[in-house]
């Protein structure tokens, strides 16, 4: 530029003489003034109104892209309020002055000697990145616009995005009233029952613990207001449990309030029982009732009157002891039979686990047998595959692994990695992911490794036979291939993006809601690492 290259030669020329040099820059800032319209003077262009002067480049997308020429080398964006250095390099304002205070008196790109005050506007690179065409910065606008114009498209844009006062979620302009009314977890509510305010976040909260709020008493399914269903429950509900009435004596029965008329009259025996070994114990410990002794101050008042009665109280007492005493026997023989029935209980559980533990070691080795049966060669069946879709659908990452099965008898012991990627998976949404993994096996001491093969992968076409069929080499520097230390190796090898799950649907991939995918292994063993055994006999010598 003629306007640079002549004021590179001034301050060249001026460096020593600070009044000129002064003077020199004064008649750029006129000069500099003269080529901007009022549309393009810093102090009316609206992008520059908007963003701090202290920011780095304009992070926007160019369309088409950007010319190096006009991006900055610091920040690596389009250039802002473009500087130019004596040595002729373009810089942000911003960029370059902090560059300048932080690293030094030097232009970051060829290390000459710079200073701020060298720095100067360059007018004609600003005019040019503000007619520059940009995109706009909103999700799902497709509007194109000068970078001059951007902050009035933002303002109009109806993909503009605002914080929400009450939450701060980023809502369209457009849609932020309906959201603060209606979706904002944040938004004030009133109860209904008890008038209150709370946060629509705590809703289920305040209905839990809400006084006036309508409740179901648990028992009889009852509508009551909270803070009767206490009183509902310990007076009036005919299904609520109650204790026995005895339960003072020993009874510890409990059943719904509607049948404890019935307890009483089925189990009246049992309760005089109750009350008989109650009497006894209180007797024995010389601790009488309030009401027996009662009766026995007033026995002493009328005892020759009453003689006949104390003797007939006294052949009903010894009854009592003897059934209290038949009682007691009972029971020691049938604590006898219980202890006898725990033990034998305890034998048979102990018995039950080694046999499930025997089980589940056959089913093991019968796994292990049927999956050196598959010589390299395994279909595996993925059932309820609609019930996978619609969890993928709902967003939830649906990871499948399959059986394992070997290569061959003796061979490699490999498994099936299946991933249904969610729609919001960067650069992989809605795909089927497939990949290998290797496991500890039986014959991994009589294999070299790291493993070595072809692997074709396939989902059947179970309709018209058009498979969908990958092949891959393996690699042994991989982490992969190498002999695993642990039961499956952490580290597999595949197709992030196998098949799209809109070619699965379009076509005969799934059939009766199974998908089938198949893997055929083919070992490629390398012939320079020779196993220790026996070796074919040569020719021998003719006698």
């Amino acid at each position: 530029m003629a306007c640079s290259d002549m004021e590179k030669s001034s301050l060249d020329d001026d460096c020593c003489g600070g009044d000129e040099y002064t003077n020199c820059a004064l008649a750029m800032e006129k000069e500099r003034d003269s080529y901007l319209s009022p549309t393009e003077n810093p102090s009316t262009i609206s992008v520059s109104s908007s963003i701090p002067p202290d920011q780095q480049g304009y992070d926007v997308e160019f369309d088409p892209p950007l010319e190096s020429k006009y991006e900055c080398p610091i920040c690596l964006m389009g250039l802002r309020s473009a500087v130019q250095t004596p040595c002729g390099h373009r810089f942000c304002n911003s960029c370059i002055r902090k560059s300048i205070r932080d690293t030094g008196q030097k232009c970051p790109v060829d290390n000459e000697v710079l200073l701020e005050e060298q720095l100067f506007p360059d007018n004609f690179a600003k005019r040019e990145i503000l007619s520059l065409t940009i995109r706009c910065p909103n999700v799902g606008c497709s509007d194109k616009m000068e970078l001059r114009q951007l902050e009035r498209h933002l303002s109009q844009c109806k993909f503009a995005t605002a914080p929400c006062p009450q939450c701060l979620e980023a809502v369209r302009k457009s849609h932020l009233d309906e959201h603060k009314s209606q979706q904002c977890l944040q938004r004030l509510m009133t109860c209904p029952a008890c008038a209150g305010s709370f946060v629509f976040a705590t809703k289920q909260i305040h209905e839990q613990i809400c006084p006036f709020a309508n409740t179901v008493c648990e028992y009889c399914e009852m509508e009551l207001i909270r803070d009767q269903l206490a009183l509902h429950c310990d007076t009036d509900c005919l299904k609520a449990p109650v204790a026995c009435t005895f339960s003072t004596f020993g009874c510890r029965e409990k059943m719904p309030r509607n049948e404890l008329a019935q307890h009483m009259q089925e189990f009246t025996q049992m309760h005089m029982r109750y009350m008989a070994e109650f009497l006894r114990s209180q007797t024995l410990n010389g601790c009488l009732m309030p009401s027996v002794a009662a009766h026995s101050s007033s026995d002493e008042r009328g005892a020759s009157s009453r003689a006949a009665d104390s003797c007939q109280c006294k052949q009903e007492l010894i009854n009592l002891r003897e059934t209290v005493l038949e009682l007691e026997g009972r029971l020691v023989r049938q604590d006898q039979q219980i202890r006898e029935l725990c033990i034998h209980n305890e034998t048979q559980k102990n018995q039950v686990t080694e046999l499930r533990r025997k089980l589940s070691s056959l089913e093991e080795a019968t796994r292990e047998l049927e999956a050196q049966q598959y010589q390299g060669i395994y279909v595996w069946r993925l059932e309820n595959f609609s019930l996978h879709l619609r969890n993928q659908e709902a967003g939830q990452p649906i990871v499948l692994h399959s059986p394992p099965f070997y290569t061959g008898r003796p061979g490699y012991k490999l498994c099936l990695r299946l991933h249904l990627q969610t729609p919001s998976a960067p650069r992989c949404s809605n795909y089927i992911s497939l990949f290998v993994h290797t496991m500890q096996g039986e014959f991994d001491s009589q294999l070299s490794w790291p493993f070595q093969g072809t692997i074709q992968l396939a989902v059947l076409d179970q309709v018209e036979g058009q498979h969908h069929v990958e092949v891959m080499e393996t690699k042994p520097d991989l982490q992969a291939f190498q002999r695993p230390t642990v039961q499956r190796n952490p580290k597999g090898f595949g197709y992030v993006t196998f098949l799209h799950l809109q070619a699965l649907r379009q076509r005969g991939f799934v059939k009766e809601d199974v998908l089938l995918v198949r893997c055929e292994v083919t070992p490629r063993f390398d012939a320079s690492l020779r196993r220790e055994g026996v070796q074919p006999r040569g020719p021998e010598p003719s006698l």
